[in-house]
């Protein structure tokens, strides 16, 4: 029987020009695990939305959806409350109480379960998640990772028919995302529990799923198993394909033989095969991070430590850092590790205790706090939406110009608009985006202060790999200015592909940095999709482009078959 069934459905958001969903139709079937993917607004979200009545969002529809056979609007929201459970995006936004015990009773005392069935559920929930050595914590304690995982064991203890989950590791670490995304898979199989996923990363979900639905400018595009749906977007030459998982990536763009791998198991055993009777060069190591004097470094840290309150644990415990001038400095690590921390630091919005802070050779408190934002330093926060205040993208981004002319500011404001891709978005309001287009428009609002030192706390969280390449290519042309980019990201395929440098973050300071060549390389678990498969062949290929060309050039193909396979 199918849990959901949509029909015809068709959605648009007040004053947008354009339907967000077009002509949907689809069936959910019970125990099913299906995966959305599409670009950025797409409409994979606003898909979900509609799957829960207290979240669907306001605007004119056509269609309808049955959940069980029936209207869903004939469910009551208790119903759909203990039957249907949600994940969003954003782990902060669904949070509601400030412990851990009580946020995993909150469901079950909403729908009235008695304290002997909620102390079952609620110990039962926090024993198969692992939660028990936080049970007690207060929630703005946890990292993100801890607090999404939180969100899950409290929809689980409900114990749902259907879980829909929209985007859920965009905030996660790799190893997070992946122990997470590994209790999703659990809770299906063993549960029965049907799961309804959004994602942009697939490494991990792609696998797992047993259909694969394509959305494009809200369409249904494509509705097939993992390798179907592969096999489809390459077949029509569709740019979707660079959104694949890295095995499959890798294949396609080597024009490879036999059945397409979807893990990195099978994508090693099929390059093993591949590789068989054909010379493998010898792999000349990467070139180090050379180290800098502290004179040609934008920004530089010594001996920093910050704690947020005067008995709490220290965050920062002795950061040393030196990002050099012009460059795009990566760092990565676990939730809670400190990095956003220290990037407050920088900002002097968190003020350190002990150590330096150094911009441009100068103390940062020596910084007048219009000086220091003006011209000099601007972050891109977390949570894009601590930035928008306006009722419109226009608004938000004209009042970064203030005191200059009427047309230099609507140039300016167009300019950037359609150097981010939010040029079709300026009339809408910035909370009827997608997160991708949030994100997107508030890095437009941040460069739109021309900074000369510029820190990204997770850019490519909720964004497309299509954008993503605009990403890099806008981030390049800020270098040839002679901008520093100080980024930190859970993405360790962007660090691995466009970064100069990439350093560890761990309990409170850096670790290491090194080229992204060698850091990558040099790692077991935090690296690379397209290493892990191909290390035992080629220990220095870090990202899918690296693989594919070391194959075609084991072949004695040419340059222009290698560039041809690494567009797949």
């Amino acid at each position: 029987m199918a849990h959901f069934t949509i029909e015809n459905l068709t959605f648009a958001y007040p004053e947008a020009g354009k339907n967000a969903l077009q002509d949907v139709s689809l069936q959910i079937q019970e125990g099913e695990y299906l995966v959305l993917i599409g670009k950025s607004g797409s409409g994979k979200s606003t898909l979900l939305r509609h799957l829960k009545t207290a979240l669907t969002p306001h605007g004119v529809r056509s269609g309808r959806v049955l959940f069980s056979g029936k209207p869903l609007e004939e469910a009551g929201l208790r119903e759909q409350s203990a039957k249907i459970g949600y994940v969003m995006q954003d782990p902060d936004s669904q949070i509601v109480t400030d412990k851990v015990w009580h946020e995993l009773a909150f469901g079950l005392e909403s729908l009235g379960c008695d304290q002997r069935t909620m102390r079952l559920r609620v110990a039962e929930m926090a024993s198969y998640f692992g939660i028990q050595d936080w049970f007690h914590r207060d929630v703005a304690e946890l990292s993100g990772g801890q607090k999404q995982l939180l969100n899950l064991a409290s929809i689980m203890a409900m114990q749902p028919e259907v879980l829909i989950l929209d985007e859920p590791t965009s905030q996660l670490d790799p190893i997070a995302a992946a122990d997470f995304l590994n209790t999703v898979r659990k809770i299906n199989l063993e549960l029965g529990t049907t799961v309804i996923l959004s994602e942009h990363r697939l490494e991990e979900v792609f696998p797992a799923a047993d259909r694969v639905a394509v959305l494009e400018e809200g369409r249904l595009m494509a509705l097939d198993t993992p390798r179907g749906i592969g096999r489809r977007l390459r077949a029509e030459g569709s740019d979707m394909v660079a959104a694949l998982p890295a095995p499959m990536r890798i294949f396609y763009g080597a024009e490879g033989g036999g059945e397409c791998p979807l893990t990195v198991r099978e994508g090693r055993s099929w390059l093993s095969r591949e590789m068989e009777g054909r010379p493998v060069c010898r792999e000349t190591p990467p070139a180090p991070l050379e180290e800098i004097p502290a004179a040609d470094a934008a920004v530089v840290l010594k001996e920093v430590w910050f704690r947020y309150e005067k008995d709490a644990p220290d965050v920062l415990r002795g950061v040393n850092l030196q990002v050099p001038r012009g460059s795009l400095f990566a760092v990565v690590g676990g939730n809670g590790a400190g990095k956003s921390t220290m990037l407050k630091a920088i900002c002097h919005i968190c003020r350190p205790y002990r150590g330096k802070v150094l911009l441009e050779g100068r103390k940062v408190e020596k910084y007048r706090p219009d000086e220091l934002f003006q011209g000099m330093l601007a972050m891109l926060p977390q949570d894009p939406k601590t930035l928008f205040v306006k009722k419109t993208v226009r608004e938000e981004l004209l009042e970064m110009l203030p005191g200059r002319g009427g047309e230099e500011r609507e140039e300016r404001v167009l300019k950037i608009a359609a150097e981010l891709q939010v040029a079709d978005l300026l009339a809408q309001h910035p909370y009827d985006l997608s997160g991708g287009e949030q994100q997107r428009a508030a890095l437009a609002k941040v460069l739109l202060l021309e900074p000369k030192i510029l820190l990204l706390d997770e850019p490519t969280k909720g964004i497309d790999s299509f954008y993503k390449k605009t990403l890099a290519e806008i981030l390049a042309g800020l270098k040839r200015k002679g901008v520093t980019i100080l980024l930190v990201s859970h993405d360790i395929e962007f660090c691995a592909q466009y970064a100069d440098a990439v350093a560890m973050f761990f309990d409170g300071g850096v670790v290491t940095a090194n080229t992204p060549g060698r850091f990558f390389a040099e790692n077991s678990f935090y690296t690379t999709a397209a290493n892990r498969m191909s290390r035992h062949l080629f220990p220095y290929a870090v990202t899918a482009d690296d693989v594919i060309r070391r194959v075609c050039e084991s072949r004695g193909e040419g340059k222009e078959r290698i560039r041809r396979g690494e567009r797949q």
